[in-house]
This record gives structure tokens, sequence and C-alpha cells, in this order.
């Protein structure tokens, strides 16, 4: 069921964006700092910019994922050690308090 929905959801993100083209078809001059490309067509760079978009926040993303690992990781190592540790206490003896 989920296939289906994914494959819906691109089906009308291509919809959309193929009545996007075939209403903006003109040209326009893209100037980014160290380059400037002439006579662009305005879906392609729009679809540039989305993918650019896309990639940073997936990058962005996949970053904070990574860091989380990293965290979750040392939690489990500190657990561990913990875990030793109380298991350790409890097999020790227990003295009275004279």
């Amino acid at each position: 069921m989920r296939k289906i929905g994914i494959f819906f959801a691109l089906l009308l993100v291509v919809l959309i964006a193929a009545v996007f083209a075939w209403n903006n078809p003109g040209t326009l001059d893209v100037d980014i700092a160290f380059t400037r490309f002439e006579n662009v067509s305005v879906p392609l760079a729009f679809a540039v910019a989305f993918a650019v978009g896309w990639l940073v926040g997936l990058i962005s993303a996949g970053a904070a994922v990574i860091r989380m690992a990293g965290e979750r990781r040392r939690l489990r190592r500190k657990l561990r050690l913990a875990e030793a540790e109380v298991s350790s206490l409890r097999s020790l003896p227990l003295h009275d308090a004279d």
C-alpha cells in the first residue's frame, strides 16, 4: 500500500512539473558568484534549484543522523558500564553496621 502511495505522489510531482514547464516556456540568465549561464529555461532553473536544495537538506539530515548515531553509541557504552557496575555491586556481600 505504501509503494502505491509513493508512486502516486511521484506521479503528481511529475505532472505538476510538466504543467509548470508547459506554462513557463521562457528563458532567463542565471548569474551565480563565479559564472553566468545565459538563456536557461525557467523549468530547468527551477529544477536545478530544487535539486540543489534537496541535496543540501539531505546532507544536513545525514549529518544530524550521524551525530545522533554517535551519541547513541556513547550512551549504550555508558549503559553497559553502569549495568556491569550494578551487577558487581549486587554480588558483593552485605556487611552489618555495628
